[in-house]
């Protein structure tokens, strides 16, 4: 629960440093949540697949801001 709950916290974290643009705030974000991503799925609390796809959506929100 931990981690998904912190998940949840950072996902939005980045969304509102994207939303202001703050390209390093976006870098910094998004490498902490994949960090916490891998973690969550090493110790088995969320599936590898869905792991994945939530990597996706943090690259693709990163990769937003950085061309934006």
């Amino acid at each position: 629960l931990r981690y998904r709950s912190t998940i949840k916290t950072l996902f939005r974290r980045l969304d509102a440093a994207v939303a202001q643009e703050d390209a390093e705030r976006v870098a910094a974000e998004a490498r902490e949540l994949e960090h916490l991503i891998d973690r969550a799925a090493a110790e088995g609390v969320i599936h590898r697949n869905n792991a994945a796809r939530k990597k996706s959506r943090v690259a693709r929100l990163a990769r937003r801001a950085t061309t934006a």
